[in-house]
């Protein structure tokens, strides 16, 4: 087993064929490239739970399009804890190696409406999404402009790796 969960809670991920097979390779291909140990569960749900988890941990009342919660805050994060306890990026203390590494959730109409209005395929986006969501598992971040370029170019290696075009490259008008 690949310690991988992939829980469909909204109908509509069901709609697109292989779809979930996708966003399951998405989702090993970015946990090998962040090392990232433990398993994980990426929930496919809707907008309003989106909403919803949006408000409560982040105060934000609106819909997203994915959510990170990464397990055992900074002690299971290898980024982060790396920074904080004199160990290289990616490595974990032993003890954690294989603990729980976290939710994903992702919004299947926000998912839908970004990939119309930038003219991705939409299993592309999810599976962009996916990738995007595993690394916050793993520590990575890109709110600041630093943390920005070390987390978008592992993304765009990751997804091309998997076929999927830079999406932060802009669109050719």
């Amino acid at each position: 087993m690949s310690g991988i969960i992939l829980l469909v809670e909204d109908p509509k991920w069901r709609s697109h064929r292989g779809l979930l097979a996708r966003l399951t390779e998405a989702a090993q291909a970015a946990r090998r490239s962040a090392r990232l140990k433990g398993g994980f569960t990426v929930l496919l749900t809707d907008d309003k739970r989106l909403r919803r988890l949006n408000h409560d941990f982040r105060g934000k009342d609106k819909p997203t399009n994915v959510l990170s919660f990464p397990g055992q805050d900074d002690l299971l994060n290898g980024r982060t804890a790396g920074r904080h306890a004199g160990r290289s990026r990616g490595e974990r203390p032993a003890r954690l190696a294989d603990a729980y590494a976290g939710d994903i959730a992702i919004a299947y109409g926000v998912t839908s409406k970004e990939a119309k209005a930038a003219a991705k395929n939409f299993a592309d986006h999810a599976a962009h999404l996916v990738v995007h969501g595993v690394l916050h598992l793993a520590g990575y971040d890109h709110e600041a402009p630093s943390d920005a370029k070390v987390m978008e170019p592992l993304e765009v290696r990751i997804l091309k790796r998997l076929g999927i075009a830079d999406p932060y490259r802009p669109m050719p008008q």
